[in-house]
């Protein structure tokens, strides 16, 4: 079996429910049986496909689609920048923290460190120069080799330039990624979680953070094939199903007895259902990301003047994106002295400054541009609304003090046009500045010096959110009911490697830094072990974590499973038990399709144990809010009680003999909730054995029927010109002009095309779109081209059509209409009642 990316005409701009920007138009990836396939060159794509389509070798057709690295946050050292070790509060031999949450340090203690073990690391590569990665690539260093799939050049749209040399020039995340698993000693004193194991670095990404999931499954197969024991990889995308491309490819490395571990993700934001992909495979471990017990930042040392006193020092934090290089000199501006301005008062400023700082000078008088100045922003008042304002007047640079009650020290913000440069001060530096300006001084931040500034480590304890749940990370179930994620590992304020020429080290947060300190786990558990089953070590790993609460500061709930997996992971634990569960989770389902469970506890010990369970609910956590078919976006929603389900075990005290096992049947009434609201319940079962093992297993179901919710909102048209947002167009005045079908490339339509704009507002397991003519009598004329499409995603989802059908023929000039219809979840696709069903207004289109 094999598959290969082909060039076909791919009219789709969202296929599969992708964001348009997630389509690599043309492209589709085939799985063949061998042998392979060949085609006469002589064919045209559309031939190619309908070959394909109909020859009885193919198993399947995937789209090809962009995938990228989750947004990580990064608070880093400038280009090339010395670093001097002050470490506030940790000084001495006090362990790593990371490894100290996960008992990896009492792994250490014992001499287990990952000896025998290859880890694969698929990412944007790795900077093997760095000495603390050991400096070199090759059978004898600690970076054994690898591939570069891409090139530096690559964006996913281009054609990849592969080579032999996997090599993190500018990324620093594959970098990062390397660090956390197997560091030699760094000198901030600490080590990677598994320092003996040998590392292979398959380069997927480059340098514009997009690949295609064909290049993703290359370098997933190609690490299997080099022999790698353990696949890691921080990278994908949202799906929300199992049966996506690149989930399957990550199932079936699992089944043939390679160690999967992916991010689950950081798209917290979107709420429940947000399940990323590869995350999402069978068998696969989803890593979920806790927040450190202390809190790393890397200070630059810069200075400043006052009017025209004498220069004064400063520390700050840089923030992502970080480029300072070329700032200079520039002059401090606030947009106001009011420090804690919320909700109504974050008026948009623009060029008048009427009530705002009278800092202008030189601006006569108003505030036109901020092209030379760093503009000051309280992390109490109104950072996003000020941010905007100054960058659609010329800012790049933004300092921001700090809060006296927020634990945040390392500052990010997703790319925005005209941003070079994010900072933040400490609270006293920044409440001076605001006085300073606030009496009318001016203020000068000088950073020429920055590329030979002084960097320091500061660390302080993390008193808010140690070891809770990031609020960043994405949160289960799948769209099929799956419990996901699997399991949870210190993700967020994580100081580790960076590109040499990026500074060296790096506090970066997100599941991309929780997932490979599990991979390097998983290499720890097979040296104890002997094995590198993935199921048994999964299922270790999952009873022996402990759940964690709720990151909340309004109630004391356990995190749902969906969110935290088993919880925490704790190495220790699962390297020496001798109690052994038979799964890693129990997933219940929806009510209408809730069955009993069970589970088998084994014994391995060499004496007999008697276990007491007992079952303890986590919160269960609302899907939408009160009248919405739109899942509640997180941290404002999704709403959280302690709405419990019953949950029922067939025996609560057992007593297993040596080598014995007995089987546990679970049974599960959901709680009475709101089932409109689609309710997520879950919680853990308990396992006391009297040898002192503590396990835990995690269950989840819903409360509901996955059947019955809304999958699309609305379908209207829209127009290909309008943009990415596909705003409603009204199409009847309009006639939409193509090429004479057949006569040209429609690849290279460079007119206005009609579009059916889909609000998905959850997964759908079978989207079609038919078209329909509106002439004299309304004719329903069957599946446009490419439809339908398998396993969508929530997106508002635009489908740009050239007026042909699934049979490659074009329909006349006329006037036409999408009929859009989503399936539901578990629906029958010859069931009209299991679909939502929307149509457009009437357009009209005509031929050159």
């Amino acid at each position: 079996m094999g598959w290969k990316s082909y060039l076909l005409p791919l009219w789709l701009r969202a296929a599969a429910g992708l964001e348009q920007s997630d389509i690599a138009r043309g492209s589709f990836i085939v799985e063949y049986e061998e042998p392979r396939l060949g085609f006469n060159n002589n064919k045209s794509p559309d031939e190619h496909m309908s070959l394909l389509l109909s020859n009885p070798a193919i198993k399947n057709v995937w789209p090809k689609t962009i995938v990228s690295i989750p947004n990580t946050q990064v608070g880093r050292a400038g280009p090339t920048s010395p670093t001097h070790l002050v470490a506030r509060d940790l000084q001495g031999n006090q362990t790593y923290s990371p490894h100290a949450m996960t008992q990896v340090d009492k792994l250490h203690e014992k001499g287990i460190t990952g000896k025998g073990v290859k880890i694969a690391v698929v990412d944007c590569g790795i900077d093997y120069t760095h000495p603390a990665l050991g400096g070199c690539i090759g059978p004898d260093c600690l970076i054994v080799g690898g591939y570069d799939f891409v090139g530096d050049a690559y964006n996913a749209s281009n054609t990849p330039v592969p080579d032999d040399d996997p090599m993190d020039k500018y990324f620093g995340h594959g970098t990062h990624v390397a660090g956390i698993i197997a560091a030699q000693q760094t000198e901030y004193g600490f080590i990677g979680a598994a320092p003996d194991v040998k590392i292979a670095a398959y380069r997927v990404i480059g340098c514009a953070n997009r690949a295609g999931n064909d290049v993703i499954a290359a370098g997933f197969l190609r690490a299997q094939q080099d022999g790698a024991h353990i696949i890691t990889a921080s990278l994908g995308g949202s799906k929300g199903w199992s049966e996506g491309f690149l989930n399957v490819i990550a199932s079936r490395i699992v089944a043939k007895g390679v160690i999967v571990t992916v991010a689950a993700g950081n798209s917290g934001e979107d709420g429940l259902f947000s399940a990323s992909a590869p995350a999402g495979g069978k068998g696969v471990a989803a890593i979920a990301s806790l927040d450190n017990t202390v809190t790393p930042v890397l200070l630059t040392q810069s200075s400043y003047l006052v009017s025209t006193r004498t220069k004064q020092s400063f520390k700050w934090a840089r923030g992502s994106p970080g480029n300072w290089t070329d700032a200079g000199v520039l002059v401090l501006w606030t947009p106001t002295f009011n420090t804690n301005q919320t909700g109504d008062a974050c008026l948009p400023f623009s060029g008048n400054t009427t009530g705002l700082s009278s800092n202008t000078t030189g601006l006569s008088g108003n505030t036109t541009d901020l092209s030379g100045k760093v503009v000051l922003l309280s992390l109490d008042g109104c950072v996003d609304q000020y941010l905007q304002s100054a960058l659609k007047l010329g800012a790049h640079y933004i300092m921001v003090s700090n809060s006296p009650d927020a634990n945040q020290q390392n500052l990010y913000v997703r790319p925005l046009p005209g941003l070079l440069g994010l900072g933040m001060v400490s609270v006293t530096v920044g409440t001076k500045w605001f006085a300073d300006l606030a009496a009318g001084k001016v203020v000068t931040l000088d950073f020429t010096d920055i590329a030979t500034s002084r960097v320091t480590l500061e660390q302080s304890p993390n008193n808010r959110t140690s070891g809770l749940p990031g609020f960043f990370m994405s949160w289960g179930p799948s769209f099929e009911g799956d419990l996901t994620p699997s399991f949870s590992a210190p993700g967020g304020h994580i100081l580790l490697t960076f590109p040499v020429a990026l500074g060296s080290y790096a506090v970066m947060s997100g599941t991309s830094m929780a997932c490979p300190l599990a991979a390097a786990i998983y290499a720890l558990l097979s040296n104890v072990r002997n094995t590198f089953d993935p199921i048994q070590l999964q299922n270790l790993l999952a009873t022996t974590a402990k759940p964690v609460q709720f990151n909340s500061s309004i109630n004391s709930l356990i995190a749902p499973p969906a969110q935290q997996g088993a919880g925490s992971i704790h190495a220790y634990d699962a390297a020496y038990t001798t109690t052994e569960i038979s799964r890693s989770s129990l997933a219940f389902n929806d009510t209408a399709r809730l069955t009993g469970k069970t589970f088998t506890i084994s014994n391995t010990c060499v004496k007999e144990v008697t276990y007491e369970l007992d079952v303890v609910g986590a919160a269960t956590a609302y899907t939408f809010s009160a009248g919405s078919i739109r899942p509640a976006a997180y941290p404002d929603g999704p709403k959280l009680d302690s709405s419990f389900a019953k949950v029922e075990l067939s025996d609560y005290k057992v007593t297993i003999p040596a080598g014995g096992k007995v089987t546990i049947a679970v049974k599960v009434t959901p709680p009475s909730v709101a089932i409109t609201r689609l309710p997520v319940y879950g919680g853990y079962i308990q396992i006391n054995g009297t040898n002192g093992d503590k396990l835990s297993l995690p269950y989840q179901g819903i409360a509901g029927d996955l059947n019955a919710v809304t999958v699309m909102n609305t379908t209207y048209l829209s127009n290909a010109n309008s943009g990415p947002d596909y705003p409603p167009f009204n199409g009847s005045n309009t006639t939409f002009l193509f090429p004479q079908a057949d006569s040209v490339d429609l690849g290279l339509i460079t007119d206005d095309l009609p579009v059916a704009a889909v609000d998905l507002v959850f997964g759908s397991p079978l989207l079609s779109i038919h078209i329909v003519s509106t002439g004299k009598k309304t004719v329903n004329l069957g599946h446009a081209v490419d439809s339908p499409f398998n396993y969508t995603q929530r997106v508002l989802m635009g489908y740009q059509w050239n007026g042909q059908l699934a049979d490659k023929s074009f329909v006349p000039a006329g006037s036409y209409k999408f009929r859009v219809s989503a399936l539901h979840i578990f629906g029958e696709a010859d069931q009209p009642q299991d679909y939502d069903v929307a149509e457009t207004s009437s357009f009209k289109i005509a031929y050159k």
